[in-house]
C-alpha cells in the first residue's frame, strides 16, 4: 500500500510544493518507507512509499523515465517479470528491479493500451511530457483507490478523500449517494462519493487530462 497525490494547475499555480506535501502528509500511514515529489510549472506529484518488491532507493517515486515520463503509482503488477522479459526482448533496458519501471516502459511501448497487458491491482498517474497529458488508470476491480476533484484553479487527485477536502470551499454531503447507501446499502455504484464534487475513478477506467487546454 502506497499513497499518491497530484495537482494539475490551471493558470496560476501558487505554492505547489506546500500543497502537495500537505496531501502526502495526510496519507503517510500508507507509505512509511519514504516520500518523494516532482514539481514543474503545471504539475505537482507526491508519493508515500511502502517498499515491497525493490527495497532499494532505485524504487523511489515519482519515477522518471528517459526524461519523457513521470509516474506515481500505488499497487502491484503481478506479471511484471513476464512483461519485463517481453520488453527486454524488444530492446528495452531496465535499471531497477521494480514493477514501477515496467509500467513506464510498457507505456513507452504500448501507450494507453499498456494497462491491457497488466495483471494486478493499481492506481497511477503518468505525466507524458511528449504528449503533454496526464494519464491516470485504476485496476479492473478497483482494489486501489483513486479520488479526484476539479476546481476553477486546479485538478487534484489522491489515494484518499481527505487529501482533497482542504481544497473544497464548502463541504457538502452528496444526498443521493447518502440516501442510496442508507436505504439500499449501495456503495461505489457510480463515480460519485459521499462528498459533492469529489469523484472516484471507476474500476477498469482510465482518465486523461490534456494539459494543452490549460
Amino acid at each position: 500500500m502506497c499513497g499518491i497525490a497530484g495537482i494539475i494547475g490551471k493558470g496560476g499555480f501558487e505554492e505547489p510544493e506546500k500543497s502537495i506535501r500537505m496531501m502526502t502528509d495526510l496519507v503517510k500511514h500508507r507509505g512509511p518507507d519514504g516520500e518523494g515529489f516532482y514539481c514543474d510549472k503545471k504539475i505537482a506529484f507526491g508519493h508515500r512509499r511502502l517498499s515491497i518488491i525493490d527495497l532499494s532507493d532505485f524504487g523511489k517515486q515519482p519515477m522518471t523515465y528517459q526524461d519523457k515520463f513521470v509516474l506515481i503509482y500505488n499497487g502491484e503488477i503481478y506479471n511484471y517479470i513476464e512483461i519485463r522479459e517481453e520488453l527486454s526482448n524488444a530492446g528495452f533496458q531496465f535499471h531497477t528491479k521494480t514493477d514501477t519501471e515496467v509500467i513506464l516502459a510498457a507505456y513507452d511501448k504500448w501507450g494507453e493500451h499498456c494497462v491491457n497487458h497488466f495483471n494486478g491491482m493499481w492506481s497511477f498517474a503518468l505525466y507524458d511530457k511528449i504528449r503533454n497529458i496526464v494519464f491516470c488508470s485504476r485496476d479492473r476491480f478497483g482494489v486501489k483507490p483513486f479520488y479526484y476533484l476539479e476546481t476553477e484553479n486546479a485538478f487534484y487527485f489522491g489515494s484518499e478523500i481527505k487529501q482533497l477536502l482542504p481544497f473544497i470551499k464548502q463541504r457538502k454531503v452528496n444526498r443521493s449517494v447518502l440516501i442510496n447507501y442508507l436505504v439500499l446499502g449501495l456503495e461505489e455504484y457510480s463515480s460519485d462519493t459521499f462528498f459533492e464534487n469529489i469523484k472516484s475513478l471507476l474500476p477498469s477506467h482510465n482518465l486523461i487530462f490534456d494539459i494543452h487546454i490549460l
